[in-house]
């Protein structure tokens, strides 16, 4: 009314597929207005948290909006020293500097853009593991990755492979070959598809177009076909790989996933698996939603997230979050399941999902204040008991 349109919006959620959902809703919201309401975005997943865990989900929600053309500005948010968010979004933009790699127009979308819901697809059996239909995505090795972890597989505790890629009766094909298609098609039964190396496409739009022209009952195996360069930074394959299978997965679109991304087999297997519980597709280990330092943190963010971590790592499905102010802190962690947030100096405020609970308890009792309150709401157990979601 005022005339006044120097404007940048910004929809930012710590959940990658809620952040994704509003920034598609706020740009065609936008674009139903008009040309007088093309204003800039700004892209972030907020409270992303730190390490890897921080990266991955940070990728997943600002790549998968940045192939699909939509960002002008980003803002990685890690519970970091802040200069170390600079060059994980430096790469992030990199990667997509003008290259939309979302979708080729060749059909209609096989997913809605503004609402999360799964690709449908028929459970079938592969060596005795069940994937497709309503199991959780399933983590794939190749047989040289397998190999290379040798006898050391056992000790990599969750990061586990469960299936050997070669060993899948799998269809790869080019989705634009119309033959291949329609012989999928006509298969009386359903079966693997993946997409053929070598097609020529972006990884996001090759797969979101074999989504749309493969029947819904055969299950997709996700795999990042682009391996590192020799020499290319283990952070950049990373982070390449997070927002493209990321994006997929936030799609609704897999059903299992294989990463030939990092030299390192190890490193490729827990990526995977990472990823998978960066954007809730797989829960089998706590989720923490735990916002950067600023001048309004009440206690040291990233000593306090390693305290709260060591006590409740191995607390399976349940989401924490770690909260430096009252200010932004209730809001943005409003779908944890357990929230410590900084109250006063020295004091902290702990919280059952939106709800203080308990108030102005000195932060040398707060970790052990929270697992008590995580005991007293029947979500404790010891270590080594927990089941995987």
């Amino acid at each position: 009314d005022l005339a006044f349109h120097d404007i940048v919006f910004s929809m930012k959620a710590s959940n990658p597929k809620v952040m994704v959902a509003a920034y598609r809703l706020l740009v065609s919201r936008l674009a139903a207005e008009g040309p007088d309401w093309n204003y800039p975005i700004h892209l972030g997943v907020t409270e992303a948290g730190d390490g890897e865990d921080g990266r991955i989900k940070s990728a997943a929600g600002i790549g998968s909006l940045m192939a699909d053309g939509i960002g002008d500005t980003i803002r990685v948010s890690l519970t970091e020293d802040s200069v170390h968010e600079i060059p994980v979004a430096r790469e992030l933009a990199a990667i997509f500097e003008g290259n939309c790699e979302g979708w080729t127009g060749e059909a209609a979308m096989p997913f809605d853009p503004f609402s999360y819901t799964r690709r449908p697809s028929e459970k079938i059996t592969v060596s005795g593991v069940a994937l497709g239909g309503r199991e959780v995505p399933r983590v794939v090795v190749t047989r040289a990755q397998r190999d290379a972890l040798g006898p050391g597989v056992a000790g990599l505790g969750e990061f586990r492979p469960e299936l050997i890629f070669e060993d899948l009766p799998a269809v790869a094909l080019d989705p634009r070959d119309e033959a291949a298609v329609a012989a999928l098609n006509a298969r009386p039964q359903p079966c693997l598809v993946t997409l053929a190396d070598g097609v020529g496409l972006p990884v996001i739009a090759a797969f979101r177009l074999l989504a749309a022209r493969a029947d819904a009952r055969h299950p997709i195996v996700l795999k990042d076909t682009l391996c590192p360069s020799p020499g290319e930074p283990l952070d950049r394959a990373l982070l390449a790989s997070s927002a493209r299978i990321g994006s997929l997965l936030c799609d609704g679109i897999g059903d299992a996933v294989l990463l030939r991304s990092a030299d390192d087999p190890a490193s490729s297997l827990r990526l995977a698996y990472n990823i998978l519980q960066a954007v809730g597709a797989r829960i089998f280990k706590t989720d923490y939603v735990a916002c950067p330092s600023c001048g309004r943190t009440l206690f040291n963010l990233q000593e306090t997230t390693a305290r709260i971590k060591a006590a409740t790592s191995h607390l399976k499905g349940v989401k924490i979050a770690i909260m430096g102010c009252i200010v932004n802190g209730p809001g943005e962690m409003a779908d944890a399941d357990f929230g410590y947030v900084g109250g006063a100096p020295g004091k902290v405020n702990l919280y059952v999902g939106k709800t203080p609970v308990k108030f102005n308890i000195p932060e040398s009792e707060s970790v052990a204040r929270l697992v008590d309150l995580i005991k007293e709401h029947d979500r404790w157990v010891e270590a080594g008991t927990t089941a995987e979601t």
